[in-house]
């Protein structure tokens, strides 16, 4: 599928009157009768094709004056799939916006990050997605608030400066303006026994749980997702709480669960799988990281691919065509702290997953910031690249060559000579990275995959993935299957999940 869905009418129009849940956070429909916009799987009687218009955000939705319909929520449809396959301009753009950089730096400070000139970003927002950046994070606010009105009994005040919102009255007025509804009446509307936090919620500080769901795109697999997530836990960081039957209705489903280094504190995020969304619990020091902390969790369980069109690209393979209808909805485990796995990628080179634990839970045990987790084994967060750039390397119990590339990766994180962030550009940052001792092609691929989120990544010399070549008659030598692989682009990296799928490795079954 195509950016710029929303130009071709004739499809968007087939869409909404399927009301086929494939295409929410493509597009959404505005009704220029009721002055309402809704996601394409809209519950309600599609209106008539001549009163449809289609807009490729909720923001733009919003800025031409539509108010979000109160069946469908369409500011709750899953993101885009684009801002996470690609790499150019606006796709970086997008996703430092989801990371709240305009809230906390504003319009200069996401220019800053992706070196263009504030007009130039504008420009090309305004022409791909129908908003600038004032309106975009605008519009994230809104979903925050309506979030925190609807799930929590926190006074309007404190959501209000938790959302984003530089007042009280701006606040109100764009509740009003974007559900046509004031706060008070939002939350009127939910029945009690939605309310996951009782009266008398703590300020933030000391807040408790938030519960919530995270929609994907059907289907999702969730095996190989938290099988990796769980498999590849450092203790003290992450863990996986397995659940009784009787928790969940007679279904053994256990949360993988993680701290989280956020920009305004930390937290401790808790992912359940579920049939059609993943259930989140979130802990959070301050209520302000709550849209970060939620995109996060989104990113690292690539929540907003799309599968359908990844499968059918991988099904052209004769190959893997069997391996994609046996589990279709395979999606690429990622990662909530970009520095956190290219840390654990260097750990990981050429020893066994076990052993990579190890060498991972001794630095957090000795370098990582202490957190209180008093529903599980949590501990630590992961230590900065700050903190493990003053490390010994002599207390590194690893081979002299593999400190030298671990103490150079910190020392350049640490120094911003590499930025691993959301706004990397992957050819630049797969270059430097290359550039460093000890930094072979598994490895960049591997952060590649995992860290940037490259879904083309690819892993030849993966002893993985050259057994399962093996197994299936595919080419095992590197040269060779990454040119079978290319019939696999822009996908390869979904791939590589299908090829780890054949073996019997904990990271492929989902822990109970």
């Amino acid at each position: 599928m195509q950016n710029g869905m929303h130009t071709d009418r004739e499809r968007c129009v087939r869409a909404v009157q399927s009301k086929d849940a494939r295409f929410d956070g493509w597009f959404f429909t505005a009704v220029l009768t009721t002055r309402i916009y809704c996601r394409p799987s809209c519950p309600a009687v599609p209106p008539k094709p001549e009163n449809m218009t289609f807009h490729p955000s909720a923001a733009s939705c919003q800025q031409s004056g539509f108010r979000a319909c109160k069946r469908c929520r369409p500011d709750t449809s899953p993101g885009s799939p684009e801002w996470n396959r690609r790499a150019d301009l606006v796709a970086r753009a997008m996703r430092l916006i989801a990371d709240g950089v305009v809230d906390r730096d504003g319009v200069p400070g996401l220019a800053a990050r992706l070196g263009y000139s504030t007009r130039q970003i504008e420009r090309q927002l305004l022409a791909e997605v129908g908003a600038g950046p004032l309106a975009l994070a605008r519009a994230q606010r809104a979903q925050t608030a309506r979030l925190l009105i609807e799930t929590t009994a926190l006074p309007m005040a404190e959501i209000a400066f938790a959302a984003g919102f530089s007042s009280i009255r701006t606040f109100n007025d764009t509740v009003r303006e974007v559900f046509a509804l004031s706060p008070s009446e939002l939350r009127s509307r939910v029945p009690r026994r939605r309310a996951v936090t009782p009266p008398g919620t703590p300020a933030p500080g000391t807040f408790g749980a938030l519960s919530l769901r995270l929609p994907f795109r059907a289907p999702l697999n969730p095996d190989n997702l938290f099988g990796h997530l769980a498999a590849t836990a450092v203790p003290g960081v992450e863990e996986w709480l397995p659940r009784s039957p009787d928790d969940v209705g007679g279904t053994p489903v256990g949360a993988y669960r993680r701290t989280l280094r956020l920009p305004y504190g930390h937290g401790i995020a808790a992912l359940t799988p579920a049939t059609d969304h993943i259930a989140c619990r979130l802990t959070l020091s301050d209520l302000r990281d709550l849209p970060v902390a939620i995109s996060r969790c989104r990113r690292m369980l690539d929540l907003d691919a799309d599968p359908v069109a990844i499968d059918d690209q991988l099904r052209t393979d004769p190959v893997l065509a069997p391996l994609v209808d046996k589990a279709p909805g395979r999606r690429v485990p990622r990662t909530v702290d970009e520095a956190e796995f290219a840390v654990r990628a260097v750990l990981g080179q050429q020893v066994s997953t076990a052993a990579a634990r190890t060498h991972a839970a001794r630095l957090v045990a000795a370098h990582g910031e202490p957190v209180d987790d008093p529903e599980g084994g949590l501990t630590h967060l992961f230590p900065a690249p700050e903190a493990l750039a003053a490390l010994d390397p002599e207390t590194l119990a690893m081979p002299r060559a593999r400190r030298t590339t671990l103490t150079t990766l910190v020392g350049q994180l640490a120094d911003g000579e590499i930025h691993l962030g959301v706004e990397s550009d992957w050819r630049e940052t797969r270059a430097r990275l290359l550039e460093l001792p000890g930094f072979g092609p598994w490895t960049v691929d591997a952060i590649a995959m995992r860290a940037l989120g490259d879904p083309d990544a690819f892993l030849p010399t993966d002893l993985g993935v050259r057994r399962a070549a093996e197994e299936l008659g595919l080419p095992s030598t590197p040269a060779a299957l990454t040119a079978r692989a290319a019939a696999w682009r822009p996908w390869r990296a979904y791939a590589v999940q299908y090829l780890w799928a054949t073996g019997d490795h904990p990271v492929n079954f989902l822990p109970v």
